[in-house]
């Protein structure tokens, strides 16, 4: 599993944007909580004929390996032609970097292995604090109408996360289980739809219970039931030395590419190829969604408040910049250590990481060529990291 952790600043970059984009157009389950899918599309004779229509209907054909090359290379582009590496670059790791805090590896691992264990109770005997996480069911209205995306029913939500309007969840706190309340909140006056913006809503609440969530004791025979067949850990020990690694790489991995969007010049002009790669990579969520509602993917970017389609690339430019850089980056580094993922190495990269040597299950959803994309990008990091504690 160290290459998924480790392609942070590469493809698990590229997962956070798809985050961001369906953020964008208020499409999440947190928006809808507050009302911010008042204005998203529903579903519609209309809609659906609609969407058949859509001048990005090309999107449900993206392949994620569509300009990769045999080796993981952006095909038919020399990075290095955009990318200038200074005479003599040498990475460096400060000590921070090397060192791992205990602390983070018990957090880690109560949040990324335990927590997929947790046993969940509804506790309905206090009332609800800020930090915990309650059900809830509410419905908006303002001035006595109510208003669409603005109702749900046993809705969990953790108080204090700021996922709902500004003074929500601080109104749920000293409430008891079974209480029924109202919510009196205001949107913000630039709020995405103009029907809501400045409005005062008030949310009929009643709070169904608190979650506690008690999470497993980690003790050796835990491990060996739960970690031994996934992960081929046995111990307690062993899982705190795996995590430490994950942690200790995406710390080393983190810091050295911060000197690389430093000391690393890129040029202003990108390989179109690239740029529209990462434009319809971005695009490609927002587009799955708006078929799932039968409208256009214009429609469905309106509906968060954007203009078109082109309005929305133009407000996540900076990020699909960032995308292209690191592309270039990498690959422009690849290419001048001589580091390549062809097939075998591919073949050996999973065999080490995941213990198999049928690479299909990764292959199917991304393709081959992303596949080694993703482990070619790993591969310089691993390269980095080994110069600069050399």
């Amino acid at each position: 599993m160290k290459h998924i952790n480790a392609l942070r600043i590469t493809a698990g970059l590229l997962a956070g944007t798809l985050a961001l984009g369906l953020a964008g157009c208020g499409a999440t389950a947190e928006s809808g909580a507050t009302a911010e899918t008042a204005e998203q599309p529903q579903a519609t004779a209309s809609g659906e004929s609609a969407a058949q229509e859509d001048p990005y209907a090309y999107l449900s054909d993206f392949d994620y390996s569509s300009i990769f090359d045999e080796n993981g290379y952006v095909a038919g582009v020399k990075a290095t032609d955009y990318v200038t590496i200074p005479q003599g670059f040498a990475p460096t790791l400060s000590d921070a970097a090397n060192t791992v805090a205990e602390e983070d590896i018990q957090s880690y691992i109560n949040e990324n292995i335990l927590v997929s264990y947790a046993e969940t109770t509804q506790v309905t005997d206090r009332a609800a604090a800020d930090g915990d996480t309650v059900n809830i069911d509410f419905a908006g209205s303002i001035d006595g109408v109510a208003f669409d995306g603005g109702t749900a029913e046993s809705y969990s939500i953790t108080l204090g996360s700021g996922r709902f309007i500004d003074n929500f969840e601080e109104q749920i706190v000293g409430h008891m289980p079974g209480e029924s309340f109202d919510v009196v909140v205001t949107f913000p006056e630039d709020y995405q739809s103009a029907e809501l913006a400045g409005k005062e809503a008030v949310f009929a609440t009643t709070l169904n219970y608190v979650e506690q969530t008690t999470l497993p004791e980690l003790t050796d025979a835990w491990v060996q039931e739960h970690l031994n067949q996934a992960l081929g850990l046995t111990s307690v020990a062993g899982v705190n030395d795996y995590v430490r690694g994950l942690l200790l790489y995406d710390q080393q991995a983190n810091e050295i590419y911060n000197e690389l969007t430093s000391q690393l010049a890129v040029a202003d002009e990108a390989p179109a190829e690239l740029v529209k790669y990462f434009e319809d990579y971005y695009l490609l969520t927002p587009y799955l969604y708006s078929q799932m509602n039968g409208v256009t993917l214009d429609e469905f970017i309106t509906s968060g408040g954007f203009a078109d389609t082109a309005a929305y690339l133009e407000s996540i430019a900076g990020y699909i910049d960032g995308a292209v850089q690191q592309a270039l980056i990498m690959q422009a580094l690849a290419e001048t250590y001589g580091i390549v993922c062809d097939t075998d190495t591919m073949n050996a990269e999973i065999m080490d990481q995941y213990g198999t040597d049928d690479p299909t299950t990764y292959t199917e959803q991304y393709g081959e060529t992303y596949l080694k994309m993703s482990i070619l990008n790993s591969l310089v990091m691993e390269h980095l990291i080994e110069m600069a504690n050399a």
